[in-house]
């Protein structure tokens, strides 16, 4: 469960001149100075403060201090601001810069004042959300700033079409380096999954450490969680009854990720490498396994303002020890969000009309974005809106893990789905986007059910 920070707003970074109280000549005296020499910074005052601590904010602000000209004080000032904001404790920021004053200041003193105005001490939220082919509302009461330190308790309720669950957070940044911080969450989650005739309950705890590391984001999780897994129909197949039941699960998990490209929802330049490993058993729990998975993405730009994107897809799920994998824990592949022209995780191993999953998986795609036609909208409303052809394609399947490497590759070029289409692509700013295509499925196995014609698409991740 992610609970992000609301977001902050202020006022621009300004030098207020009006503010210096001193005779004319003095002033373009000391503006002189301050134009043709070095300055010293010698105070930062932070007015407005009333639960926060100091001590936490002194990490945000020591950059000020080392500024050697006014350029960089306003420069290194607007950074401060930021990093201010980025705490997600105040309302707002604003920069004041002066001329020393007092019987210690020097001809080429300034001062500096952020003057903050902190967010009250309950905020509540309300909002819709857009997954992967589902929709959601969702309820949120935060607690900012709760110990004064930038620590953040969240409760969130979400009711959506497929999936209902609520869950209390509790967020801490490390002083001084935002980036590093220690979540703990508690939740529900109750989810359909008609594809599979399953319903699925889970109840669990999290505990997650992120971190940046050279030019890389980590997160290390541990996560132990009930699972009740039960039947959503009664023509649910005979497998599906036999995964019904009861399971615990205590897995320890690693995420890296690199990200370059300039939005997450339609970005026209730069590039994505995620990679995800998880280990289950060995911290309790009856679920044993080892899952990895990676996501590659690589976007240019090219002529008339279109973009070429390429995307791969892929995991591996080893089962730890002589008990069977899990319905729940296994992969799906198929519908809008990834292999278009096939309904919703439709493809793959099934029983009597439900889909199973699959231990193993790949999918790639290569996407041509142009502007509309004759650029309707062109500077405004048009612009969210993008021609799309597409070429994409993949498999999911069982591995027979006695065999050799060239017999799972084998298997996993066998009896590859594919599709290619068009559409239109809009970008719901950086929350979500919306595909509508025409899609012409290929490479159809017998089970499969495709979306031949027009297919509809939301969510957050594409393939």
């Amino acid at each position: 469960m992610s609970l992000d920070p609301l977001p902050m707003q202020g006022p621009e970074l300004g030098v207020h001149a009006d503010d210096i109280e001193t005779p004319e000549m003095e002033q373009e005296s000391k503006q002189e100075v301050l134009e043709n020499k070095d300055v010293i910074v010698q105070h930062v005052h932070i007015d407005g403060l009333g639960r926060t601590k100091e001590d936490c904010l002194t990490y945000e602000i020591a950059g000020v201090f080392r500024a050697k000209n006014l350029i960089d004080v306003m420069k290194r000032a607007h950074e401060a601001r930021q990093k201010l904001l980025r705490l997600g404790i105040f309302r707002q920021v604003e920069v004041v810069i002066d001329t020393s004053q007092g019987v210690d200041a020097l001809p080429n003193g300034l001062d500096v004042t952020f003057e903050v105005t902190e967010l009250r001490r309950m905020t509540g939220s309300y909002n819709t959300m857009v997954g992967n082919n589902e929709g959601s509302m969702v309820l949120g009461l935060k607690l900012p700033n709760v110990f004064g330190r930038a620590e953040k308790l969240t409760f969130q309720f979400s009711y959506g079409t497929k999936e209902t669950s609520y869950g209390l957070s509790f967020f801490k940044p490390q002083p001084g380096h935002f980036e590093r911080n220690f979540a703990v969450n508690f939740y529900k989650v109750t989810g359909q999954f008609p594809w599979s005739s399953l319903r699925e309950t889970d109840r669990g705890v999290s505990t997650e450490f992120s971190f940046p590391l050279w030019k890389t984001n980590h997160t290390l999780k541990w996560e132990g969680v009930w699972r009740e897994l039960g039947c959503l129909a009664r023509t649910a197949s005979f497998a599906v009854r036999e995964e019904s039941g009861h399971s615990l699960k205590s897995s320890l998990s690693h995420a890296m990720v690199i990200d370059t490209r300039n939005s997450t929802i339609l970005p026209r330049r730069g590039a994505l490498l995620k990679i995800n490993q998880e280990l289950a058993g060995y911290t309790g729990g009856d679920a044993s396994f080892l899952k990895e998975d990676f996501e590659l993405q690589f976007n240019k730009r090219l002529f008339w303002d279109s973009v070429l994107s390429a995307s791969l897809w892929g995991g591996c799920l080893l089962p730890i020890g002589d008990k069977p994998t899990c319905i729940a824990d296994r992969f799906y592949l198929g519908g809008p969000t990834s292999v278009r022209g096939f309904s919703m995780y439709s493809i793959g191993p099934q029983s009597e009309g439900d889909y199973l999953g699959g231990e193993v998986y790949w999918a790639g795609a290569v996407h041509l974005y142009t502007p509309l036609p004759f650029r309707p909208g062109k500077g405004g409303f048009g612009d969210l809106f993008r021609t799309h052809f597409f070429l994409n394609a993949g498999n999911l399947c069982n591995l027979n893990y006695g065999d050799g490497p060239r017999a799972h590759l084998s298997k996993l070029a066998e009896c590859i789905r594919w599709s290619y289409g068009a559409g239109i692509v809009l970008r719901l700013g950086n929350i979500a986007r919306l595909e509508l295509n025409y899609c012409i499925p290929m490479g159809v196995q017998s089970g499969d059910r495709i979306c031949d014609g027009v297919q509809f698409g939301a969510g957050i991740r594409f393939l």
